[in-house]
């Protein structure tokens, strides 16, 4: 039986992979409703989560669907608040207050999930 070590060509590769994933840039969205505890605590923690994990690589735009209801409806927002993931593809939807972070870290494929 043979088996599968990593040549130094897989390393490099492998390498060169996780590098180029490290400077994806993150287009996010973020839709509240007003000034809402609800809302503003999302505000605060996607913030956070933002800086912590992707600092210097990511645009988050907060939409106040009070002031921009056709931007919701374009999204079809049924809850807020809504966060959007725009990229890197594939787009993903969260909702709520933003505060269980590692669903939100897994969500944004920046932490891998542990099989049990």
């Amino acid at each position: 039986m043979e088996k599968n070590t990593p040549t130094p060509d897989d390393s490099a590769d492998f390498e060169a992979a996780a590098a180029a994933y490290a400077n994806v840039r993150y287009v996010l969205r973020l839709y509240v409703t007003g000034t809402t505890p609800h809302s503003t605590r999302a505000i605060i923690n996607i913030r956070k989560i933002c800086e912590e994990h992707l600092r210097g690589r990511y645009d988050l735009e907060l939409i106040d669907i009070a002031q921009s209801s056709t931007l919701a409806e374009g999204e079809q927002i049924i809850a807020a608040p809504t966060l959007i993931k725009k990229l890197p593809l594939p787009v993903r939807r969260f909702i709520g207050d933003m505060s269980k972070t590692e669903r939100i870290l897994l969500g944004l494929d920046l932490r891998q999930k542990c099989e049990k």
